[in-house]
């Protein structure tokens, strides 16, 4: 490439007491490239950027903006010099509305007494028709992650940028909203925007970046042209090892059983599903594919009565169940993890340990009522052991650990009640490849000891790599179901965005 290098970073450091984020950090960015930054979790990825936004200070090292250094002290400096950030932690004000989010910063400095907000309603929706169908006069707290991340990116399209980073950017969203997401990308990097881009995903990687950095433990690896390497080449820089597979391997044909773990039978919620049927199998991983807002979640909401007034029949092993609430469900043996992990599977500023037990305290209670802290602990080491859990300590906040160990602390928190069946929404959603592989294979290892699992994820080579059947929900239906060599993309797609056999068959 002859294009211009807008940034280039040499030799950073930065320290947080004794644990050394970044040792010896390197990264350039020229203009017009999109660049990706790949690495584990805790490798030092979103210490380098948070730096380079001016979040955090570097104990030593160089940055240059146009070949001369520059000391970021702010995000507000960051702006003016023209880096722009959007966060995979979503950062947006539930209780104003979509133009307000996207807009908080013009509105911030403006010196009008009154706000035009048609006005302001009209620019919002020049740019967020670009990414999604969202109203800019709808509530934050009124859309779903999936909504709320397009807003945040919609954020970042309004500051004149020069570089502008994404973390993560498509975690929630379909691949229809990601492919729209890259078109933006792939157009800003034509007017000779810098583009940053982190993310887990290979494939998004290999279709949309000229190049890829890769960090490990704090340091930098190496710098790879995308056109002439491989995604294996990538994750083994990554890892420091080779990853023989992403997926373990699925039932043979010989170890496939007709024994009924959960039968679903005509679930209906007025607003959200109909007629919903299906069964999991003993050993098997059955997982639900679709667009976002067909009803997925919904779907296995109401299987558990975490939410709807639902009707129809939920089986365990042959027996009907009466569910009414979560805690029915919970008593049974069928429990839930959900997409947004740290709003809703954890209490982040809570030990390890307290989070295991957190949905059966009383299985680490003492008779007088109280939390044993000798019989919590010992839970939740015995259950980290058998995960392959990552901590210094049971005691140490939720909070301190990597976005894998994290969803293993969630994972662990639903084997501590000895569930029949899990049921994971977006089980690997912001974790490495690394943690990721390792999820997948604990959910085949539950699966073959017999608790059913049933998992919706929106990464269609995680459906097809891990799951043994994959039904498919379109408009709050089961569209139909795909099996074997059935299992491709392109099938899947078919059942999710077509309306009927007519248009399949056309």
């Amino acid at each position: 490439m002859d294009k211009p290098v807008l940034l280039k970073v040499s030799n950073l450091a930065k320290s947080f007491g004794p644990v050394r984020a970044l040792r010896d950090a390197q990264f350039e960015l020229r203009a017009g490239e999109i660049h990706a930054l790949a690495g584990e979790n805790g490798a030092g990825k979103s210490t380098l950027m948070n730096i380079i936004d001016g979040i955090l200070q570097p104990d030593s090292g160089e940055i240059c903006l146009d070949g001369r250094p520059v000391v970021i002290g702010s995000p507000l400096e960051a702006q003016r010099m023209g880096i722009g950030f959007v966060h995979q932690e979503i950062a947006l004000c539930p209780d104003v509305s979509v133009a307000e989010n996207i807009f908080m910063s013009v509105t911030n400095s403006s010196r009008s007494l009154l706000m035009n907000y048609r006005a302001l309603e009209r620019r919002a929706d020049a740019i967020i028709r670009r990414l999604g169908d969202i109203d800019p006069a709808t509530m934050v707290r009124d859309l779903s992650i999936s909504q709320q991340q397009l807003v945040e990116i919609a954020k970042a399209l309004t500051l004149d940028c020069r570089i502008l980073i994404f973390d993560e950017p498509t975690a929630a969203l379909t691949e229809r909203e990601a492919d729209r997401l890259f078109v933006i990308i792939r157009s800003l990097a034509a007017e000779g925007i810098g583009i940053i881009y982190i993310s887990h995903r290979m494939a998004e990687i290999f279709q949309n970046c000229d190049r890829v950095t890769v960090m490990r433990d704090g340091r930098y690896v190496r710098t790879l042209d995308v056109a002439e390497t491989t995604p294996e080449e990538v994750v083994a820089s990554m890892v420091g090892r080779v990853l023989d597979s992403l997926y373990p391997d699925k039932l043979t044909d010989d170890e496939r059983s007709s024994e009924v773990v959960l039968a679903v039978e005509n679930l209906s919620e007025a607003s959200a599903f109909h007629d919903v049927s299906f069964e999991l199998r003993k050993g098997e991983i059955l997982g639900i594919g679709g667009l976002i807002g067909a009803g997925r979640s919904e779907i296995v909401k109401g299987i558990c009565r975490l939410e709807g007034q639902v009707t129809g029949q939920v089986s365990l092993h042959g027996r009907p169940l009466r569910l009414k609430t979560y805690a029915d469900s919970i008593a049974a043996g069928i429990v839930y993890l959900s997409e947004d992990r740290k709003g809703d599977g954890l209490f982040l500023d809570l030990s390890v340990a307290a989070n295991v037990s957190a949905l059966a305290v009383e299985r680490v209670g003492t008779r007088f009522g109280l939390v044993s802290e000798r019989r919590e602990r010992g839970q939740a080491e015995e259950l980290g052991r058998k995960l392959a859990l990552k901590c210094g300590n049971v005691s140490d906040p939720v909070s301190t650990l990597s976005g894998g160990n994290q969803q293993k602390v969630a994972i662990a928190k639903m084997l501590s009640v000895g569930p029949k069946v899990i049921i994971l929404d977006e089980p690997t959603r912001g974790v490495d490849v690394g943690a990721k592989a390792e999820i997948h294979r604990i959910l085949r290892e539950l699966a073959r000891s017999g608790v059913g699992i049933l998992v919706i994820s929106s990464e269609l080579p995680e459906l097809i790599g891990l799951c043994d059947r994959v039904l498919v929900v379109r408009e709050g239906r089961i569209a139909g179901e795909v099996t074997g060599d059935r299992m491709t993309e392109e099938n899947i797609m078919v059942l999710a965005s077509l309306a009927d056999e007519q248009e399949r068959a056309a």
